[in-house]
């Protein structure tokens, strides 16, 4: 079993930035595929970033893509998302997501691990 704890959520200003840390319990995290997925009021979860398991491929959003960077570091058991550039419209809880079994990519449905979120709130 492995839980997830994003953390670094807050009120910032359109054009601001915020890096959001995501940190996970278990022994197996740096196998697995993670992602961050932000969803809005009244609105589905949408994809944001994902990255595999070594670090080496990730992919963005388009909305997201050149504001936003995934990282992470597997000594620390830690998944990032630097947001920079905000806009209002990125307003959303954001929640990070693992995927053991390394399928990977867009859809939520295959990560089988989730946080509870931490709230991103961008003001014009």
């Amino acid at each position: 079993q492995v839980q997830l704890v994003e953390s670094g959520g807050g009120l910032v200003q359109a054009g601001g930035s915020l890096r959001l840390s995501c940190v996970a319990s278990g022994r197996s995290f740096s196998g697995y595929n993670m992602g961050w997925f932000r969803q809005a009021p009244g609105k589905e979860r949408e994809f944001v970033a994902a990255i595999n398991w070594s670090g080496g491929s990730t992919n963005y959003a388009d909305s997201v893509k050149g504001r936003f960077t995934i990282s992470r570091d597997n000594a620390k058991n830690t998944v990032y998302l630097h947001m920079n550039s905000l806009k209002p419209e990125d307003t959303a809880v954001y929640h990070c997501a693992g995927d053991p079994l390394r399928v990977g990519g867009t859809r939520a449905y295959v990560y089988a691990y989730w946080g509870q979120g931490t709230q991103v709130t961008v003001s014009s």
